[in-house]
């Protein structure tokens, strides 16, 4: 069988190598992603007048320091909780055929957001607590930074050739992947999700924080996130290429990222209840 030809190889995955060392863009995209997150939430604790409905405000509900200890706990918590999510939720074969590679495959891909974002959560929850921080005003500065990461995180897919859409041979802009075995023309769904849950939800979330003053109400950003993210990935996962652990009876019509996200969803909406609910926070 000849390879496929990508569509799109403009782009090698890696970026460049010293021996045996390799820097690729995937790896790239999330270091780039966390540090991007934290100088905005840097940026954000910084304007005191975001955090309350008075103009006497005087300062955010944590500082400086509290953001560079998060900093490195959402580190472990993205790449850990990512790769164990993407074994258990999507893999699991591989613990038992070859558990080494739920190691050494790391930068090669294979990361679930939905196992990050459980990662990212403990490592708040017991950040805020070392610190003594409000929980949910953490919450809400880490969903307001998150979709940067999103965004380079499909980009690092899409240059990577993986997680591409169900076939589209009559799509103008459909394109082939060099991975593909079938070597389909297909929907780029890697830069569908790289819009709508990395630029489209940025956007959202920055009007509701610099328009709405959101982050005076906590949890009502860390809501809007979980309810946005989770209707634009079950949307995209109408053309993602369906999942293989679902029951032969439900494929085709529900996908693993489609049930990942109704929790998410939830959630959301209950912040979102929950922070509209009560009083604003003054300071």
């Amino acid at each position: 069988m000849q390879p496929c030809q990508s569509s799109f190889d403009l782009i090698d995955p890696v970026l460049f190598s010293i021996g045996p060392f390799e820097l690729r863009w995937y790896a790239l995209a999330y270091i780039a992603g966390l540090f991007l997150g934290y100088a905005l939430v840097l940026h954000v604790i910084k304007r005191p007048a975001l955090w309350g409905t008075t103009a006497n405000t005087q300062a955010a509900p944590f500082d400086a320091k509290f953001v560079e200890d998060l900093l490195l706990w959402v580190m472990v918590g993205v790449i850990a909780g990512g790769r164990l999510g993407f074994v258990l939720f999507y893999q699991t074969s591989m613990i038992w055929e070859e558990p080494l590679r739920i190691v050494t495959g790391i930068t090669q891909g294979g990361m679930s957001f939905h196992g990050g974002l459980i990662g990212v959560a403990l490592a708040m929850y017991f950040t805020a607590r070392a610190h003594g921080a409000p929980l949910l005003r953490v919450a809400d500065a880490v969903a307001l930074a998150t979709p940067i990461g999103l965004l380079l995180g499909r980009l690092a897919n899409f240059i990577n050739g993986e997680l591409w859409g169900r076939p589209a041979p009559d799509l103008p802009w459909a394109m082939t992947f060099a991975a593909d075995p079938l070597c389909l023309a297909r929907h780029p769904s890697q830069l569908y999700e790289a819009f709508l849950e990395g630029a489209v939800l940025l956007a959202i979330l920055a009007v509701l924080v610099w328009r709405f003053r959101a982050l005076a109400r906590p949890g009502f950003v860390t809501g809007a996130f979980l309810i946005g993210y989770g209707v634009f990935r079950a949307g995209v996962e109408l053309v993602r290429e369906p999942d293989r652990q679902m029951p032969e009876a439900l494929q085709g019509y529900v996908t693993m990222g489609m049930l990942l996200c109704v929790p998410m969803i939830l959630a959301g909406v209950w912040l979102v209840w929950r922070a509209r609910s009560q009083p604003a926070a003054r300071a």
